[in-house]
């Protein structure tokens, strides 16, 4: 089976290999057609008759999908259903998911705004906008918000550890009870020695977005979710956006579940219980500017049109760092990080941007191709152990985007905000 990886993606005047040449596994579930809701335009039922089968295929029983062109939405949907409390809910295209790191693209934006509004210099060293030290490693005098925001700050996860889901390694060496917090990871990662000198290559840290989260709160005197909420949110009347909670008990009203075979030990207290690995087997409440806004598909191609022009968020000074090539240039397939996107420029001189957001129970995309067109599909589960991969969703979509030969007008943008 062939496996698309983040830095292939959105090839999207290269040729992108269809959908139908991935040789996919059998499906995970039963092939009948999923409860649906929302509105699919007839014009692009291709885009839903392509996340149909692909979801059947992954046995995935709660989705998203919308779809914009040019700041309007043209398709939103809803598939399959959630119990909870003994009630079976359809999914509908307002619930609420778990989008995991597509919250990078908020914080980077909430950043960017602070240097917009002349609160904040991404050149500033960590150190003296946090008060942490460098005496484990001077290097991290080096650390700057732009180098955190590009993830060129010098902790990579593939050498050391992944700080946001060490809760236990963490407790053990601080020797502090769980639920770990932020500080403590905070405080375990400055007492050691960076995994690289800043700025000499790009590593993805979620550490790294977790200290621009307290740099917002530092800068602003405000909880990261009021900034974010006042200056990025409001303006847009987005509301449905919530911070996520790690307890199936605590979850939204509307909010899905989760699905994972996965099981591990609580991380939420030291009692060493097994749990689903989405209710406690990481803590969702760390991951706060990482990862942990919940969001509906409508709100999230809604937030990608603060991206397609300077606007009441975003002025252009702003959009041009969010797009920017980082010090270390642009990767080997093509692609580079900016601030909270992967960006590649396609042969019409245009760019093509898209994130990703992994965590057990599930899995999201955001995508702004050719045309003025974006799409995001969420998804309750991620790929596990004899499972498809899920990073075929980017040429399935691609592929539909390019078969529309005559894209709807009428916007269904009112209908949702």
């Amino acid at each position: 089976m062939v496996s698309i990886s983040r830095r292939r993606l959105l090839q999207a005047s290269a040729g992108v290999v269809p959908a139908v040449a991935l040789g996919v596994r059998p499906a995970e579930a039963p092939s009948r057609a999923p409860v649906t809701t929302g509105v699919v335009p007839p014009q692009l039922a291709g885009f839903d008759q392509a996340v149909q089968k692909w979801i059947a295929e992954r046995g995935i029983t709660c989705a998203q999908l919308a779809v914009a062109k040019r700041g309007k939405i043209l398709l939103a949907r809803g598939y399959g259903s959630y119990t909870r409390a003994g009630v079976t809910t359809p999914v509908q295209p307002t619930s609420l998911f778990r989008i995991a790191s597509l919250s990078k693209n908020i914080t980077a934006a909430a950043v960017a705004r602070l240097a917009q509004d002349g609160r904040l210099d991404l050149g500033t060293p960590v150190t003296e906008l946090l008060g942490l030290s460098p005496k484990a490693d001077p290097r991290l005098a080096d650390v700057t918000p732009w180098r955190l925001l590009q993830h060129s700050g010098g902790w990579d996860r593939n050498v050391s550890i992944d700080q946001l889901f060490a809760d236990a390694t963490i407790s053990a060496v601080l020797d502090e009870p769980l639920p770990v917090g932020l500080d403590d990871i905070i405080a375990y990662t400055t007492s050691r020695r960076l995994d690289f000198a800043p700025g000499s290559r790009v590593a993805y840290s979620n550490y790294g977005y977790l200290l621009l989260g307290r740099i917002i709160e530092k800068v602003t005197g405000q909880s990261y979710e009021s900034y974010v909420r006042q200056t990025l949110l409001s303006p847009l009347r987005i509301t449905r956006l919530q911070l996520g909670r790690s307890l199936a008990a605590r979850a939204w009203p509307t909010e899905v579940t989760y699905d994972s075979k996965d099981t591990r030990k609580t991380v939420l207290n030291d009692d060493g219980a097994g749990v689903p690995r989405p209710y406690g087997g990481f803590n969702l409440e760390n991951q706060l500017s990482n990862g942990r806004w919940v969001a509906s598909a409508v709100d999230l191609v809604k937030w990608g049109f603060v991206f397609d022009a300077p606007g009441p968020v975003l002025d252009s000074t702003s959009l041009s760092r969010t797009f920017a090539v980082p010090e270390t240039g642009v990767g080997s397939g093509g692609s580079w990080y900016g601030l909270g996107w992967y960006v590649r420029r396609n042969t019409l001189g245009s760019l093509n941007t898209w994130h990703n957001g992994s965590l057990s129970g599930t899995w999201s995309y955001l995508a702004r191709i050719l045309d003025g067109i974006s799409y995001c599909a969420i998804f309750n589960r991620r790929a596990e152990e004899g499972s498809p991969e899920f990073d075929s969703i980017d040429p399935v979509l691609y592929a539909a985007a390019t078969s529309v030969t005559s894209w709807p007008t009428t916007d269904l943008t009112p209908d949702y905000f």
